[in-house]
């Protein structure tokens, strides 16, 4: 039986925000990845390039997980 959760990954400023680089969120049914990024609490990336990858490949934020999938989540890189 597949695990009911999702595996969410975040990196660099992310990571800070969450307070977390590995997170566990539970998995619920037709549910959007944009959906999980927001009751993460973390939409304001939505709208700064935030990229994000279904099981190491990247994919739409549309894009709907099942169980036990890896979620990650990419801010975009800033330059300097």
């Amino acid at each position: 039986m597949a695990s009911e959760v999702l595996r969410i990954i975040a990196f660099g400023p992310m990571a800070e925000e969450l307070s977390a680089k590995n997170l566990q969120m539970a998995y619920v049914e037709g549910k959007t990845i944009q959906y999980y990024v927001q009751q993460l609490g973390v939409d304001k990336w939505l709208t700064m390039g935030l990229t994000v990858a279904l099981n190491g490949e990247v994919c739409q934020l549309l894009s709907v997980p099942m169980p036990g999938d890896e979620i990650a989540l990419l801010p975009p890189v800033s330059g300097g």
